[in-house]
């Protein structure tokens, strides 16, 4: 994959994820989820980190996929005429 399809990928990912979290921590106090505050002895700070990086990973997967479908199938007779040479 070249250089171009991979900044395809991670620039909207990248845009999307400080849109999406800015909208969820703005609503939501990571030290108000009970559950995350007991399991995970972390700052906020560390918290929005870990989540930036998961909401990014996320969309990319999103973006890859859009990228792959996008991509033209190769033809079977364009393939029957290179192996009959």
């Amino acid at each position: 994959m070249t250089a171009q399809r991979w900044m395809c990928i991670a620039w909207p990912a990248f845009l999307v994820t400080v849109l999406l979290e800015g909208l969820v921590f703005a609503v939501i106090d990571p030290m108000d989820l009970h559950y995350v505050a007991e399991g995970f002895e972390m700052s906020r700070q560390g918290f929005y980190t870990l989540a930036f990086f998961m909401f990014w990973g996320i969309i990319a997967l999103s973006s890859a996929l859009s990228v792959f479908l996008m991509s033209p199938p190769k033809r079977t007779d364009q393939l029957n005429l290179q192996t009959d040479h």
